[in-house]
Order: C-alpha cells, then structure tokens, then sequence
C-alpha cells in the first residue's frame, strides 16, 4: 500500500485542524461532501489485484538481469507453489536453464554485495592463515585480503551469518563480504595449504627398535624402561601416530597389546581402523615414552592412570586426553584427540535442516529455562552445545560452563573443572556459579538429583541452562529427569527444549555412485517416500579407506516445550505417553531426518538404520519406528 503523505511531518496547527470534517463519533456533513471525501480516502489505499505479493528474491533479480525470460520466471514460481519447502535456487539448478556463477552473482546483487572470481594469486596469504583451512572448507568463508584494517572474506554463502560473525570474532577484525564459487575457495584452499610433511620411514623406526630389549614387570627396572622411551625410535614413532591421527582426522588411537603384536587404530567417524601392527618388543617403551609426555607415573602399571598433553601439528594447538589400562597383555592405551578448531562449527554446519536450526537459534536466545541436548557417547552433544555457545556474544553475556573434564578450552566463556575426589561436584559448581551473576550456564551433564534441582532452580531465576542427558529420543528426557527425582510441574515450568541427535557417516563425495539396495532396505525407503532407483552410495577408493564413506553429518529431532506439553507433563510424563504427543505434533524424528539426509544424498539408509534401530517386524506389518 502506497500512501501519497509523510505520516512524519503533520501539521497539528489550528489552521491544519480546520481542513479537517469535524466530527463527534458521526457525520455532520451533507451528503455530497462525505461522497467527496470517501472518494478521497479510497485513493489513500487501493488493495493490490494483480495478485499474491511475495517478496523480492534471486528469481526476480534473474529476471531483472535478463538471465532468465519471463516464461521462465512463470514456471520458477509455479513449481515454487506446489512445491513450499523448495526455494527458487534448488529449482533453478534442476532446470539447467542458468549456470551457478549466474545464480551467485544474482544472489551477490540481492544482498547488496560483489561478486569476484577469486583466484590463489588474488589472494594475499597473510589474510589467508588468519583462520585454519579446515575451518575455511567446513564454513566457505576464506580470508583474502586486509584493506585498511579491515579483512575482506570471500564466501559462497552470504546468507550464512554466523559464520561470518564467527570469522568476525576470531580474527577481532572488522569484515567485508564478497561472494564467490565453492569452487573457488577450494581451488585456494588446495594452493595455499601448508602440508606438514613427516620425512619418518616407518619400517626403518620399527627396524631401529628391534633391538629393544624386552622390559620385565618391575618396578625396579623403571629407569631403563625411561632411558628407552627417550630413544630416537621410540620418539619418531609416537610423533608419527600422534601426527598421522591428526592428518587422518582421527578422534581416538588405540594401542593395544596383543599375544604377539601391538595394535594400532584409529577411530576415523565413530569406526575403528587398525593402521599398523607392531612388534610387541616396542610395546613398553612406547607406553612409557606417551607416559612421560602426559605426566603420569611410568613405575604404575598395575593401575589405571589418566593424563593430557598439549602438542602443536601443523601450526595449530592440539589436546591429547591420554587414558591407560591394565590388559592381560599388558597396558593399553587411548588418546582422545582434542581439537577446537574443529568443534567450533557454526549452527549450519551441523547438518541441521533450516527449520529446525532456526528454532533451535530461537531457543538458545531465550533469558531463561533449561535447553537439554540428548543422545548416547559419541553423537556429537558438546559440539552443538559448543556451537551454541559461540553464537553468543560473549562480551555482554557472563557465560560460565561447568565439565568433566574441560575438553576444549574456550575464550569466550569461564569454564569449571568439576573435581568429585575434593568435593566440587556439578551440583557444588553450579552452586558457586549462581552467585557469580551468569547470564547463560552449560553443565556438561545431568547426571543425578542434585545437578537437576540445581539446574532446574537457576531456570526459574531467570538464568539459561544450557546442559546434555543421555536418552534415547528427546520426548523420553521428560521421563527420565522425573525418574531423578524433579517433579513434574518443574520440569513442565523451566524446561524450553529438548534436542535429541545422532551422527550419520556421509557418502564419500568422490567415489558417491547409484546403486541397487536390497529388497530389506526397499521396504523402508519406498514407506518413507524415497525413489529406491535414486539412491547413492560410495563404492570405496583411497581417501574413504574403502568405507565408501568420509566425514559425518547429525540427523535430528527437536521437541519444543510448548503450552499442550506442558499440560501432558503435568498430567502424565510416562515415556508412552510423551512419545505419543511428540509424533501427534508432526515433528520429524530421528529416522524421518535421516531420511531427508538420504533424499539429499548425504547419508545411506544402513547408516540410518545403523544409530535409529528402526525396524519393520514384516513384510506384511506397518512400517514402525522403534527407537532406541
């Protein structure tokens, strides 16, 4: 509606007032002078006939480009309207009528921004090592240059603000924005990264301590079983597992003693993978030698020690959680490795679909309640607590968390050390912290009654509780802080949200092929509404290690604690019951999210299948979701 006046500039003078029909709540006027002024005032607003107005996106600019024709536009928009949840950018690609570089410089000129071919010769690479490569490929926000204090980042996602904000913070720079291809930043990222190159011969280290002699269990021998985790080899071999992990993207190594031999694995996206086996001679020495770098008794081998070490690998500071453990065949050893470059992700970049990210975004911007994310080891929990965490803004907010143990250390928040053998339990720093003026408080894990009241008890006092619960599906967490003992109408009062997830393996993206799954699997993906024929999967080659699969993404469900769940927690918050109202809501589940992962083409249905345990019971039975 256009209005042919400024409401900003009225003229409340008498004069201006006498212009004005004088009325008292009715007309005094005749007839022809209120025909008059009704004519008038319909030409203030003439409601729009031409149709459903919608608002100004690539499409139009596409159009207004000449890029795309009318007819064109017609068709953009009729798939659009039987199609909701689709935006004009997929459509567009699946039309083939317009190349990307088309799209993204539409998408630069709608959000006022330049779009650049970016090249590595353009791109100064002091701006560049301003933030990990890693980081730059996982968000697509790649530094290239610094112009007057200010650093200018290329992207090929502008809509993506928290990464840019996230860029923002880390580098402590103002930033400006130019949108470029994905191609692009990886052609950058392949040129200007630094490959830390390890010159270590593995089978001339293991050659080298073949002379190792065996160490017999005694605690008097312990000074040469020193002098021998000091040697050359014994130092060149630990380096090369530490950094061949990192290089891998391994979370854990385990080193395992065995009859004859010393196992090596990785854990490479939740899957052990032997690496290498070891004569068991060079078993000792290499326990004792990661036993020095973590600070742990070397004579102690009858009981279980824990440690850390702080290395650096290829520029960049890495944590090693060090955790040691008697064997029959002697100590085994597991080193979690701890990088927080890596869990600092934004929101997006967790593989939750853009509904659900934005009630999540909604959800951690409340001033008070308790927001809970569920799920078994291993799913990927601190990550999104972390990633909600550093969507904050950590210089107007006291952000305060309490762990066991402080995995990543964070600079934007104060973090506790929760200590059980000295008395500083969750419950007794979460205590400490409310006296502390917090605004927004992560507890690592609500793991008995005493963290809960506390927990509950800071949400009603106006503070966000940020926490994780191990449960199977979010409508079960309900169920299980009433089983610890908070009362129904608590929890029905302080608690916002629950986020239950799993992490899922993706298709390895360059051996990703279709192919023909099994008359079993054809039964869930027809009945969840996926074509079988379209179905991808990688085959296996050398950078997926013949998985067929690297790198993961989370599949998701979100309840919100809405005012019809408050009532059924009050009422009754058995695990049936909270189930059944969550499925009634229309929310996806985990299974139903992992199939969205599967019509993308990210995931396969074994590997959904693989962490929701959904089951048919048989040919002829409904399809059922059995969740763990």
């Amino acid at each position: 509606m256009k209005l042919p006046f400024s409401l900003g500039n009225r003229d409340d003078s008498p004069e201006s007032n006498q212009a004005l029909p004088a009325t008292g709540g009715l007309w005094n006027g005749d007839a022809a002078s209120m025909d008059q002024d009704v004519q008038g005032l319909s030409e203030l607003y003439s409601p729009d006939k031409a149709g459903e107005s919608h608002v100004y996106d690539i499409v139009d600019v596409l159009l207004d480009t000449g890029k795309i024709t009318d007819e064109q536009q017609a068709e953009i928009r009729s798939r659009q309207k039987a199609n909701p949840s689709r935006d004009g950018v997929e459509l567009l690609a699946e039309t083939g009528w317009i190349e990307m570089p088309d799209i993204l410089a539409a998408k630069a000129k709608l959000y006022d921004m330049e779009f650049r071919h970016i090249t590595p010769e353009d791109v100064d690479r002091q701006a560049f090592e301003m933030l990990d490569v890693d980081y730059i490929r996982d968000t697509f926000v790649c530094p290239i240059a610094q112009e007057d204090g200010i650093l200018v980042v290329a992207t090929s996602e502008p809509t993506n603000v928290f990464a840019i904000e996230d860029v923002k913070r880390q580098t402590q720079m103002d930033i400006r924005t130019v949108v470029c291809s994905r191609e692009d930043i990886e052609a950058v990222c392949d040129s200007l990264k630094q490959v830390e190159k390890i010159d270590y011969n593995l089978d001339d280290i293991i050659s080298d301590m073949t002379d190792v002699e065996i160490v017999q269990d005694e605690e008097e021998e312990s000074e040469d079983l020193e002098r021998m985790a000091g040697q050359s080899p014994v130092i060149k071999f630990v380096n090369y597992v530490v950094s061949n992990a990192i290089r891998e993207g391994a979370s854990d190594i385990h080193i395992e003693p065995r009859d004859k031999s010393m196992k090596t694995r990785y854990r490479i996206d939740g899957v052990l993978f032997e690496m290498m086996q070891s004569p068991m001679k060079m078993h000792p020495a290499i326990v004792s030698r990661i036993k020095i770098m973590s600070n742990l008794d070397i004579s102690e081998r009858r009981l279980p020690q824990d440690g850390k070490i702080s290395v650096i690998v290829g520029g960049r500071a890495i944590d090693l959680r060090v955790s040691t453990l008697p064997t029959s065949h002697g100590e085994k050893v597991v080193i979690r490795v701890l990088d927080s470059k890596s869990i600092l992700r934004g929101l997006e970049q967790l593989g939750m679909e853009q509904d659900v990210m934005n009630t999540f975004a909604e959800q951690i911007a409340l001033p008070h309640g308790i927001m809970l994310v569920t799920g078994p080891t291993g799913s990927g929990k601190s990550t999104t607590l972390y990633s909600a965490l550093s969507q904050m803004d950590g210089d107007k907010l006291n952000i305060s968390t309490v762990e066991d143990p402080v995995e990543y250390e964070l600079d934007f928040c104060n973090q506790v050390q929760a200590k059980e053998k000295i008395g500083l339990t969750f419950a007794a720093a979460l205590r400490s912290l409310l006296r502390q003026d917090p605004d927004v408080i992560m507890v690592g894990e609500i793991r008995d009654n005493e963290t809960a009241r506390v927990a509950v008890q800071a949400a009603l006092t106006g503070h966000l509780v940020l926490s994780t619960l191990h449960t199977n599906d979010a409508a079960s967490s309900v169920t299980r802080l009433v089983n610890i003992g908070i009362d129904a109408y608590l929890i029905a009062a302080s608690l916002n949200g629950v986020l239950a997830q799993r992490l899922v393996r993706r298709i390895c993206p360059n051996c990703k092929e279709v192919y023909e799954i099994s008359e079993h699997m054809r039964k869930y993906v027809e009945r969840a509404g996926v074509r079988p024929k379209k179905l991808l999967h990688g085959k296996g080659c050398d950078q997926c290690r013949g998985s067929g699969y690297l790198g993961r993404v989370g599949i998701y469900e979100f309840l919100v604690i809405d005012d019809m769940f408050r009532d059924m927690i009050n009422k009754d918050p058995s695990v049936g019951n909270m189930r059944k109202v969550f499925h009634e809501s229309g929310c996806n589940s985990l299974f139903d999210d992992g199939m969205i992962k599967v019509k993308q083409g990210l995931t396969t249905i074994e590997e959904v299948l693989r962490v929701t345990e959904v089951y048919g019971k048989n040919e002829d039975e409904e399809f059922v979701e059995n969740v763990e």
